[in-house]
């Protein structure tokens, strides 16, 4: 079964790995098929689903309440984000105003089909409306019991110091951060974990795996495999573009033989990887297949230790992105 780490300092407790319907429910597989992945997620004891109101414009929150409906509530972690263009994408319909926050945590609920959530995400920062109005919404939101926790997705490291300091005037604390990350991508540690870390924020990672990059499906010199992520002309294929490069797929296939010397595949080493650094709170996976999810949750409890890491190290070598730089937000709204 799935292990559970507390959130950040919060006393809340979440299944390392998440189930997340980003790219899949409502968009690539049709709702049987996200169903079944919901119901397998269950079965292997994750609790913890992550979704957004912007994947699929809304069609995804939809189809992860329906498969929710008769669960337990309570045994139940449920996130989902605001921020990008939802509906008929107006200029209210996006970003952190308290206008958008709260049209947004009303949808969120009606199509989930639940009274709260536990967790919901400013999705992006919004240089467009102050700050102050923005945690004074969600504020707001905790106190009418609409959200258990706030946390925020992609800010730097001075949005979130700045936005901790707000929210605790407030009455309310942030606790998590959901920013990419994985053995390729390690853009946050040198300025958001410590920032983070120091502020009690736990760290919620997308694409633990490179968008599947790093199972090592992707051979260099070769096509594709017909039906992968990089096949997929719904978003898939341009999301994990900046990692088809030869010299990253080349530089992969060197963890072929570090994940077979630790007794794992390749995807349950980057999904262990990631869960060895104690700021992770959870990793965010999702599935198109239920037997991806029985393969990748064997990753839960797995330690790596120095060698094998350093072993990632090596074979990765100056491919990896490391440049703090790269976490930022949208300078305008995206129309």
């Amino acid at each position: 079964m799935v292990a559970y780490r507390h959130l950040g300092s919060s006393g809340l407790k979440v299944t390392e790995i998440t189930y997340g319907n980003w790219l899949t429910h409502g968009s690539q597989i049709e709702a049987d098929a996200a169903t079944a992945c919901v119901r397998t997620a269950l079965d292997l004891g994750i609790t913890s689903f992550d979704t957004a109101d912007v994947y699929a414009n809304t069609a995804a929150e939809e189809v992860l309440g329906a498969a929710l409906k008769g669960e337990r509530r309570e045994s139940l972690e449920i996130f989902t984000k605001v921020y990008w263009p939802v509906g008929p994408k107006g200029p209210n319909d996006v970003g952190l105003s308290r206008k958008h926050v709260m049209e947004g945590i009303n949808g969120s609920l009606r199509r989930l089909g639940t009274d709260y959530v536990d967790l919901y995400q400013a999705h992006r920062y919004d240089y467009a409306t102050p700050l102050e109005e923005t945690m004074q919404a969600f504020a707001d939101v905790v106190r009418a019991g609409k959200a258990l926790y706030i946390g925020v997705s992609e800010w730097t490291a001075e949005q979130i110091d700045a936005g901790q300091q707000l929210a605790s005037q407030m009455g309310f604390r942030l606790v998590s951060n959901q920013p990419q990350y994985s053995a390729l991508y390690r853009v946050i540690e040198e300025r958001v974990v410590p920032t983070s870390t120091a502020l009690g924020l736990g760290q919620i990672v997308w694409s633990p795996m490179a968008e599947g990059v790093l199972t090592g499906k992707y051979l260099p010199g070769q096509a594709p495999p017909p039906g992968s992520r990089a096949t997929d002309d719904k978003g898939g294929k341009q999301m994990i573009e900046a990692w088809m490069r030869q010299e990253v797929l080349t530089a992969v296939q060197r963890l072929r033989p570090v994940a077979e010397q630790a007794g794992l595949t390749m995807a349950q080493l980057a999904l262990a990887w990631v869960l060895q650094h104690d700021f992770v709170s959870a990793a965010i996976v999702g599935a198109s297949r239920p037997e991806q999810l029985v393969e990748n949750v064997k990753a839960s409890g797995v330690v790596l230790d120095e060698d094998v890491m350093a072993a990632v190290d090596a074979a990765l070598g100056d491919v990896v992105e490391r440049d703090p730089a790269r976490t930022r937000s949208p300078e305008q709204r995206p129309a």
